[in-house]
This record gives C-alpha cells, sequence and structure tokens, in this order.
C-alpha cells in the first residue's frame, strides 16, 4: 500500500512512520526543509520524501496518483501567529488541492475533542480543519484525542516539569478541569488500525483512555508513580496571562505554546462514548501505566520524537538550510582551533554538549544567560535535548537549533534560538587534526553591535575554556 504522510519531522508522524514501515507500506512523506529527514529515515527503500510548504500552493509539486491514503498529522499548536486559524486553514486547503489529481481513497486526520461548547481557538481551528479536509475525491476519518501521555510529548514534559520542580504548586483553578487523558502507544494503534477501513470512511470518533481525571489528579498521580510526595493549592483569582506565565518560567515550553494550553486547559476534553476501540481490538491503557512506560522509553534513551524538536517557536520558522551558510560580511567573530589528539572522543565530546551534560566550562554563565533568555519571552535552557549522545539536523539544543550535523566528517552547526538583537550561529568543524570553534553573531542595528560588546569579556572564559574542554 502506498501512503501520504504529512507533518514527518513532527511527534505522531515520527512514532507512526516505523510501525507503517514494519508493515511494509511505501511511504511518500512530506517534509518542509529536506534538511530535516530524521536520520533513521534516511536510505530506507520504502520512503521517498517531497519538499512541499502546505502553506504555498506550488503547481510544479507533483504528488504521486497512485497513492491509497495519506495522514493528515499537520498543527500549529506551538506556533507564535496570531493567526494560526488561517495558517491552518490554507494547509488544509492546498493539501486538497495538491491530492486532487490522485487515486487517494482516504484522509485520516488526528484532531481534538471538541465536544464542549466553549472551544478554545485551538480546538475551533481544529474543527474547522476538519471541514476544509472533507471532500467528494477521498473519504474522510477524524480521529479526535485528548491529552496525548508519551514520552516527548508537550503535555508529559510539562506535568514532568512541573511535579520534578515543584514540591508545593499553588496554581490556576483549571487544574480542576475533567479531561480522558490517551497514551501515545494507544494513539498510534487507533491511526494505524482505521487505515483503508471502508466502515469508518466519512466518520469521526473520539479517542480516549479508560479514565476521566482532573489536571491536578494527574499531577499527583503523576507525582505517585515518580514516588514523590507533591500539595496543589488551586487558586480563583489567577488570569489566563498569569497563569500562561507560571506554565512559562517552571515549565520549558514556549510562551506562545503555555497561551494555548491555558486556554484549552480552560475547556473539558471529554471523549463521546464509542466502539471504535472493540472493533479495532485496542484495550486503551491507564493514565499511569502510560506514564511508566513513557519513563522507560526515557531511561533506555529510545526517545524516538520530541515536541521541543518539532516546534516552531517563532524565532526559526524559516528553513534551516537558510541558515546552513554562515554569513561573512557585516558579523562579528570568535575563532579559535586547537590540535587534536584523538578525534573520535573529541567528536563524541561535541556530539553531547548542551543538555545535562553542560557546556565543559562556566555553566554557570550558561544559566544565566538562559535565564535572562526567558526574562524576556525567549526558550531558556530548559529545552535540554532529546537524546544524551546523538544529534541530527532539526534537533533542539538548549535555546540553539542543529542546523548542520555530520559526525562523520566531524562538522556541527548550531543556529541560536534565543532573543538576540541579530542572529548567531556557533560550529565545530575538524580539519585534519585541528579542530576549529567558530562563533558568528550578525548584530540587528545599534543594539546588536552594543550586545556584542557587553557579552565580549565572557568570550575569553567560555569559548577558550569550551574548546579548551573538548580536545583533553
Amino acid at each position: 500500500m502506498k501512503i501520504l504522510i504529512t507533518g514527518t519531522t513532527g511527534y505522531i508522524a515520527k512514532r507512526l512512520i516505523p510501525l507503517l514501515l514494519d508493515q511494509q507500506h511505501e511511504l511518500v512523506c512530506c517534509i518542509r526543509d529536506l534538511m530535516r529527514i530524521p536520520e533513521h529515515f534516511k536510505n530506507n527503500k520504502l520512503i521517498s520524501f517531497i519538499e512541499i510548504d502546505f502553506l504555498i500552493f506550488d503547481e510544479n509539486i507533483k504528488i504521486p496518483s497512485d497513492i491509497d491514503a495519506a495522514y493528515y498529522l499537520i498543527h500549529s499548536m506551538s506556533t507564535s501567529s496570531n493567526d494560526f486559524s488561517s495558517l491552518e486553514e490554507t494547509c488544509a486547503i492546498n493539501f486538497k488541492k495538491y491530492v486532487g489529481n490522485t487515486n487517494l481513497e482516504q484522509v485520516i486526520y488526528l484532531s481534538g475533542i471538541t465536544n464542549d461548547e466553549d472551544l478554545s481557538e485551538h480546538l475551533q481551528s481544529r474543527k474547522n480543519v476538519e471541514k476544509k479536509l472533507a471532500s467528494d475525491h477521498y473519504a474522510l476519518t477524524t480521529l479526535k484525542a485528548g491529552i496525548i501521555v508519551g514520552s516527548g510529548s508537550a503535555s508529559f514534559e510539562i506535568i514532568r516539569d512541573l511535579v520534578e520542580k515543584l514540591p508545593i504548586m499553588v496554581a490556576p483553578k483549571w487544574l480542576q478541569t475533567k479531561t480522558q487523558p490517551i497514551g501515545i502507544s494507544d494513539v498510534i494503534l487507533f491511526l494505524n488500525r482505521v487505515l483503508l477501513r471502508k466502515e469508518l470512511f466519512n466518520k469521526s470518533f473520539d479517542i480516549y483512555g479508560p479514565e476521566i481525571l482532573t489536571y491536578k489528579k494527574m499531577l499527583l498521580e503523576f507525582a505517585d508513580v515518580r514516588k514523590l510526595h507533591r500539595t496543589i493549592i488551586t487558586v480563583p483569582v489567577m488570569t489566563p496571562k498569569l497563569s500562561s506565565y507560571w506554565l512559562y518560567f517552571v515549565t520549558s515550553t514556549s510562551y506562545s505554546l503555555a497561551s494555548s494550553l491555558v486556554d484549552s486547559m480552560k475547556v473539558e476534553i471529554i471523549g463521546k462514548t464509542n466502539k471504535l476501540a472493540e472493533t479495532l481490538a485496542i484495550k486503551p491503557i491507564p493514565y499511569k501505566k502510560a506514564v511508566e512506560r513513557a519513563f522507560d522509553t526515557i531511561e533506555q534513551n529510545v526517545l524516538i520524537s520530541s515536541w521541543k524538536d518539532a516546534m516552531v517557536n517563532g524565532t526559526n520558522e524559516d528553513k534551516l538550510s537558510k541558515h546552513i551558510n554562515i554569513p561573512h560580511f557585516g558579523c562579528f567573530r570568535d575563532i579559535r582551533h586547537k590540535t587534536v589528539k584523538n578525534r573520535e572522543k573529541t567528536l563524541n565530546k561535541i556530539w553531547a554538549i548542551g543538555g545535562d551534560t553542560g557546556w565543559y566550562v562556566a555553566d554557570f554563565l550558561w544559566k544565566i544567560r538562559g535565564y535572562m533568555d526567558k526574562l524576556v519571552g525567549g526558550i531558556g535552557l530548559r529545552r535540554g535535548r532529546t537524546h544524551p549522545t546523538k544529534l541530527q539536523t532539526g534537533d533542539a539544543l538548549d535555546f540553539w537549533r542543529v542546523i548542520y550535523a555530520n559526525k562523520e566528517e566531524g562538522r556541527l552547526l548550531l543556529y541560536a534560538e534565543m532573543k538576540l538583537p541579530g542572529e548567531a550561529w556557533l560550529e565545530f568543524k575538524m580539519i585534519k587534526d585541528q579542530l576549529y570553534q567558530r562563533a558568528v553573531f550578525r548584530p540587528k542595528g545599534l543594539l546588536g553591535r552594543l550586545y556584542w560588546y557587553a557579552v565580549l569579556p565572557f568570550h575569553g572564559v567560555i569559548f577558550k575554556g569550551m574548546l579548551k574542554k573538548i580536545v583533553e
């Protein structure tokens, strides 16, 4: 069977694709930037890639006519745009145009549960996308999920941050809102098993776990799994804006995502009873079991996808390829090099940088810079990294984004996603027995130049010390 995948680099798709490959399906994966093809999908004979941006219709781009089914997994929950609803609508309309001349039988759309009368802006947008995707050309099967619990999911990581950092929480009243969480493994099973089931064509189903819980109960049960005692006090006076800041400063989320989550968390997300799970022979696991499975995955370092790597954060919405060529004119530079005695060990150190490992020297200065970034609405250092020793193009790495990572070639290029009066790159490049470390900053206006000279005294400590530690 030939299947079209959208949202290829997203949290859901990166977990669904391996299952489809195991079943020997031929996949056509749509990706906005070919540089972001996940390493474990490259050179697979069953996968082909199409570079496509669904926000812009390009008549020169052709979808293979012989596709049988498609997964529509495009979402913009974490975008910084104030007009995300129209962006999602545009993507859906363009998708229909692209598949208009194909033999497509079924489109499977993963949406959100939208049963409450007073929907959040994001949930209303999901509902509108479902309407836009409806077509006489193909059958639409919509699966609507609530909170998805799994290693690397936004909800899981935010709950983890709250539980593990705060012994006592003074929290907003929306923690009493009821929801029906579902494990990521069950979501993938539902997506897989509705494939080309004709009795499910042109139908919509809520998918949900076996329990209805409040967000407060979810936090407490999470704490129970982690064997932590936590006290939660809810207060009625916290405004949505204050609630967003509360999530933003305590967790690793961006402010735009925090605002979206707060908006959605005021709405009850409870599924309408249906027999889909019974029809597909799926028995959804309880919330605690989903949390335990997530930690099993984390402890084994086999995290397949993370919302941090998939998100659009507002600072780097262009293609990664735009930043791969470091500019020369109008830039400030700090370039250093040292002789390498052991290439393999040196590269291993570079590929482990950031996250829990830190930056090898003056970590307190990096942390201070991260706190400063959070105070002005940036992402800070809390994103960490998805895997302790592996990096690939598109990964989040603290407040950097991986633009290029080729260990065999000996080159790692990072682009700064912190709030800056300009643009910044950090590059490590091995040339014979020399490791070159290059920090480049392209200032924007007078403020950018003042910023460079303000941090210049710290460069001798940070960059000189970092290079020395890496090659030791």
